[in-house]
């Protein structure tokens, strides 16, 4: 009887065994790390979640696929610390608090229940002893003792600057959280306010932040590198200073200060402190106006090349240093105040914006680079000589681009009158949140001794109980109005002073929470350093590209920190990264308004979770999206089916001598065994599903055309499915492992050992080629010598027929797999 004709008592139920054998992962806890243990130590990380409610569809497929490399490094012999927690301050609480007039910990630790059970239920190998909640006091008063630590260092600092603000959500945003001119997590407008904020000094390490980039590339993914390439943005220039008629010098950043004798007009960003410093009394009305309109547009509106261009005159003239020429200073929207000094000589020959503002306000226009015989368009950014480059001790003329540079530099230094400079386009971290539901900024603010820190022995500093409408946005933290806890008294005087009432951007949380989970429970300090060195670096950090910039440049910046303070022995912290698509539908993003949203619990009613897991995983490569509308659960049921089936055939003994089984079955296990542990080292898990269906179907094929079900070369290929499938789908793996004979839990058993003759082919496919076309494909022998190949190849009659009557003028042979006849 073939395996389709099975009675309905013989079909695998998931439901009936999904309780069963979650109540005995609990009773074996097979996945708690030790820290002792003699074995090899790797780390398995997955992007911890924000507990907004119970899982979805994109929890599932990074989870399933993390299950993957942590289940696997179990079975390869390795001690894996595979951890969850929820990353659980943030924005979401606090208005769900707001909506229900609750605290934000009720809605908080409600989610965080919902997903732990559910994480569970899906089958996750999560090692639960070191979960951790950023939002509990134990782990911000650590968060917040590194803040100061920072502060010590130098790297955390106030000032009052133009700020990305919220207008929904009432608070600043960093500029990686402006997305397209908008909150990326309301999708509201942003707009500009001046504020006094805290900052983190992550430029200071901008040149390591971008030079290990190189080191990263050949583990993590190009988008990735690419997006953090760009986001640092190194540029190499120079600083160049203006004297100003009746006023300060001015230094602007160039990258080109070859171009420097064509610099015909200067424009400050008209909402940089210096642009009010500079207007003349007689501009300042004009320009207060237009600074009004400039504070309504967003920053990727000022920079769109479609915009049109606007300005107002200062007043003021700037003495261009290679020519004594007096040139006037503007105040225009498309810079930005934290590009350089927040001013730019203007080059409307070598700039298109530059040359659309000289246009609009007829301004001089002179060309510094030669542009193409051809060359019919406006601005010229491209190579070419210098031209019109010339004063009375210095030519450019006739250099190019590489050449003037230098030449101009070298002449600015000697003339005191610029340096050589390298500029970034990444900008300090804005942390300050005007926010109840993050950790506090552990500052006390005293008319007498300044900013004062928070004596370390006092940590951590606790959120006062807050709810419902005293959480209300109110464009200053809500903590501001809690007077009991605002006004203290100053640690370092005794005087009257005032908290810091605002809080820290959840990234801090998550910059470091991985350092944690090697002694989640450490009381004395953050972490234990020893036990950070032996757990890290991650081996495997497994999320969303949507933090490609964000969090994964926060953490590396922290870890390169933590480790200049001795506090990690290494500075990457992540050595290998994969990213996982999104799990769209019907060709879009779910969302309600769509009507295209796929519930999880649905889905893992209606097919169980080992289903829903192997459909995700086989999808595609894990970077790629997955449209469910084009997903088959029902398919992965049969498979999954025939796959338990399997384990019931066999009739040999637990621990049968296989080498006197089938051998072209033990050929076809050994193939897959090795090639699945190719597979998954190379992230290419859906590859390594379609070879464990291939073994399902060879040892089907086996036992339906007589090899028997007493073969023992079918129990180990059996077995070898049960162990693979593990992997993937966990419940079908133990109840195949179980019927096998085995004692729980598959998951912590070997990776099957594979006999390296049998990885030998018996014979290979020679392709025989008449001038390049194939006439004839020959199984031989894998040791064939070419003059054997040759013949055979020669007396093959289609390739007979192909070179009758002609001569044969040359025989390529590449023993043993191919021949190839010139005619």
């Amino acid at each position: 009887m073939s395996d389709t004709d099975e009675a309905d008592d013989q079909r695998y139920d998931p439901a009936s065994v999904e309780q069963k054998w979650q109540q005995v992962w609990a009773d074996l806890d097979p996945f708690r790390a030790a820290d002792d243990s003699p074995r090899e130590k790797r780390y398995a990380l997955t992007m911890f979640p924000y507990p907004s409610g119970d899982l979805h569809m994109g929890h599932a497929e990074v989870f399933a696929l993390h299950d993957v490399a942590a289940r696997y490094w179990w079975l390869r012999g390795y001690e894996v610390l595979n951890p969850m927690g929820f990353d659980s301050f943030g924005l979401n609480a606090e208005n769900a608090a707001i909506r229900d007039n609750e605290h934000p910990a009720t809605f908080t630790y409600a989610n965080i229940a919902i997903s732990t059970e559910s994480c569970k239920k899906f089958g996750t190998s999560f090692d639960w002893s070191r979960t951790l909640n950023t939002s509990d006091p134990e782990y911000y008063r650590w968060t917040q003792w590194l803040f100061l630590k920072f502060r010590e260092r130098g790297l955390a600092y106030r000032k009052e600057s133009p700020v990305n603000w919220c207008p929904v959500d009432q608070t600043v945003l960093a500029n990686e959280q402006v997305i397209d001119g908008h909150c990326e997590r309301c999708g509201a407008e942003v707009t500009k306010r001046e504020l006094t904020q805290w900052y983190f000094k992550i430029t200071e390490y901008a040149q390591e932040l971008l030079d290990n980039l190189d080191v990263l590339a050949p583990t993590w993914p190009d988008r990735v590198i690419n997006a953090q390439r760009n986001w640092i943005g190194r540029s190499e220039g120079a600083h160049v200073t203006f004297e100003v008629v009746d006023g300060e010098p001015l230094t602007v950043y160039t990258t080109r200060p070859d171009t420097l004798f064509g610099a015909t007009f200067m424009v400050v960003a008209a909402d940089a402190h210096l642009a009010a410093q500079l207007v003349t009394d007689e501009q300042r009305p004009a320009y207060d106006a237009y600074l009004e309109e400039v504070r309504k547009a967003s920053d990727i509106e000022r920079l769109s090349t479609e915009r049109p261009k606007t300005g107002v005159f200062l007043g003021r003239y700037a003495v261009n240093p290679v020519n004594g020429e007096q040139i006037p200073i503007w105040a225009a929207d498309y810079v930005l105040p934290d590009y350089g000094t927040g001013a730019i000589m203007a080059v409307p020959a070598q700039d298109q914006r530059d040359w659309e503002f000289a246009q609009k306000f007829d301004l001089p226009i002179v060309r510094t680079v030669q542009p193409p015989a051809d060359w019919e368009g406006e601005a010229y950014v491209g190579p070419g000589p210098a031209v019109n480059s010339a004063n009375d001790e210095i030519s450019l003329d006739g250099m190019e681009v590489d050449e003037a540079k230098t030449a101009i530099i070298g002449w600015l230094e000697q003339q005191r009158a610029g340096t050589g400079a390298v500029n970034f386009r990444l900008r300090d971290w804005l942390l300050s949140r005007q926010r109840y539901w993050g950790a506090p900024i552990p500052i006390v603010h005293c008319a007498k001794c300044g900013e004062v820190p928070v004596p370390e022995d006092q940590l951590p500093v606790l959120l006062p109980e807050l709810r419902g409408a005293d959480l209300t946005p109110r464009g200053v933290s809500p903590l501001a109005a809690a007077e009991d806890w605002v006004n203290v008294d100053c640690p370092s005087c005794g005087g009257p002073a005032k908290r810091d009432s605002d809080t820290m951007d959840t990234f801090v949380d998550s910059s470091w929470y991985f350092l944690r989970y090697c002694s989640p429970h450490e009381t004395d300090r953050a972490f234990d350093t020893d036990l950070v060195n032996a757990w890290g670096p991650c081996d495997v950090y497994i999320g969303g590209v949507e933090h490609a910039v964000l969090h994964l440049l926060y953490a590396r910046f922290f870890t390169m920190v933590l480790n200049d303070m001795g506090l990690v022995g290494f500075r990457e912290p992540f050595s290998a990264q994969l990213n996982q698509g999104t799990v769209i539908n019907e060709g879009a993003k779910m969302s309600k308004s769509k009507g295209n949203g796929v519930r999880l619990g649905e889905q893992l009613a209606a097919f169980g979770v080992d289903a829903v897991r192997l459909t995700l995983v086989f999808a595609g490569p894990p970077e790629d999206d997955i449209d469910w509308a084009d997903m088959s659960p029902t398919g992965s049921v049969r498979f999954l089916q025939r796959a338990w089936r399997l384990s019931g055939d066999v009739t040999s003994p637990v621990g049968a001598d296989a080498s006197g089984g089938d051998v072209e079955l033990r050929r076809a296990t050994a193939h897959a065994v090795h090639e699945a542990g190719e597979l998954v080292e190379g992230f290419r898990f859906n590859v390594m599903i379609a070879r464990v269906m291939e073994l399902v179907n060879a040892t089907r094929k086996a036992i339906d055309s007589g090899c028997g079900p007493a073969d023992p070369a079918v129990r180990e290929a059996a077995e070898a499915v049960a162990i693979m499938l593990s992997l993937v789908a966990p419940y079908t793996a133990e109840e195949m492992w179980s019927r096998l004979g085995h004692e729980p839990t598959v998951a912590r058993t070997s990776w099957p050992s594979v006999d390296p003759d049998l990885l030998v082919e018996s014979s290979v496919t020679a392709v025989v080629q008449v001038q390049g076309k194939v006439k004839a494909r020959l199984e031989v022998s894998p040791d064939i010598a070419a003059s054997e190949l040759e013949a055979l190849a020669l007396a093959e009659p289609a390739v007979a027929r192909a070179i009758e009557g002609r001569e044969v003028r040359r025989v390529i042979v590449r023993e043993p797999s191919l021949v190839n006849v010139v005619v």
